[in-house]
């Protein structure tokens, strides 16, 4: 991985993507929920445009493209590092999920449309159109590319009907027949659901990181009974398990996504995907014990982490549903768990 290009995101992300700016965005899409999608961005949030145009600018939604195409040709395994550290800025916008799209529709020789792309795995078929529940980012996004059967379809999110969703900055969205008709399709290179659940998986090892680093300053600045509370045994105990949970979690992420080119592994992704989920629950309850009430609270930033570490768990299937997956693989391989503890880990990557 070019260390340039992270240093180069690093800062744009330490002064375009910090908390009060997260907020913001957050703040001006709930005010806008419940209105019609827009195309134009500024009308929903000017913040959030602003931090888009910074990204545009700098190319970093196209680093997945080839660099004919005026991208920086990285594999899955490069983004990764992209990914961890869009989850420790706590991203509000569909960054890593445009860059997945991108490269995808690139590949399949697909012009790329201008603007933010969120990702629809299931696109169910309904009322003569299709419909997606949940779309991570949708409120901040100008298209959807989702996938029904054997095809990716992009949508416009301008031509949706939109609903709120659990979390302020997804939808679930509703298209007629007419704009399904005149949508692009091309064939799915791959399962998108196993793609959006890798680059989940790095953007959970991003943000329990940045959890565990906030809660271990913390520990160690807050005082009672004349010492900080990080001195005492029992909060000890439970920063050891947070790191412990937080490591085995960013080394499973890490190997979800490593693949040469940008199509992963769905076993190695199943593995990532469930680690990384079971960390974000134990994680989040550990540090919010660790803070107290004071946690919980929105002028805290704690919470722009934690949030985000229980909706990313559920999105693109809990650890639950890839436990599965991993448990179908063992019993197809014959029960040779070693074998396949092999494949999973065979990664070129360092950890």
């Amino acid at each position: 991985m070019d260390h340039l290009i992270i240093d180069a995101l690093r800062d744009v992300l330490t002064g375009q993507c910090t908390p009060a700016i997260v907020r913001a965005i957050e703040n001006e899409v709930a005010a806008h929920n419940g209105c019609a999608p827009e195309t134009d961005l500024t009308k929903i949030s000017a913040t959030a445009a602003t931090l888009w145009q910074q990204i545009e600018d700098t190319g970093f939604a196209d680093l997945l493209l080839p660099e004919d195409e005026g991208g920086a040709g990285l594999a899955l395994r490069d983004a990764f590092a992209v990914w961890d550290l869009l989850g420790q800025h706590a991203m509000p916008l569909p960054l890593a999920e445009t860059m997945l799209a991108r490269g995808w529709l690139v590949a399949a020789g697909v012009a790329v449309p201008q603007g933010a792309i969120a990702l629809a795995p299931h696109l169910l078929v309904e009322g003569g159109g299709v419909g997606a529940s949940g779309v991570r980012g949708a409120r901040v996004a100008q298209w959807v590319l989702g996938q029904h059967g054997g095809e990716l379809v992009l949508l416009p999110v301008a031509g949706a009907q939109a609903s709120p969703s659990i979390f302020v900055l997804d939808a679930d969205l509703h298209w007629k027949a007419a704009a399904l008709a005149s949508a692009t399709r091309v064939a799915a290179p791959a399962s998108l659901l196993v793609a959006q659940a890798g680059l989940v998986s790095a953007l959970l090892a991003g943000s329990l990181l940045t959890t565990f680093e906030s809660t271990l300053n913390f520990a160690n600045e807050r005082q009672q009974f004349g010492r900080p509370i990080g001195k005492f045994q029992a909060i000890q105990h439970e920063l050891a398990v947070m790191a412990e949970h937080v490591s085995a979690a960013r080394m499973a992420a890490q190997i979800a996504c490593e693949a040469g080119g940008v199509l992963a592994d769905p076993l190695k992704v199943a593995v990532g995907k469930a680690r990384t989920g079971e960390a974000a629950v134990e994680v989040a309850s550990l540090a919010h014990s660790i803070h107290g009430a004071i946690g919980f609270t929105t002028e805290f930033d704690l919470q722009l982490f934690t949030r985000r570490l229980h909706l990313w768990r559920q999105t693109a299937g809990s650890e639950s549903y890839w436990q599965l997956q991993a448990g179908q693989a063992l019993v197809a391989a014959g029960g040779m768990s070693l074998d396949v503890i092999r494949q999973i880990t065979d990664s070129a990557a360092a950890v």
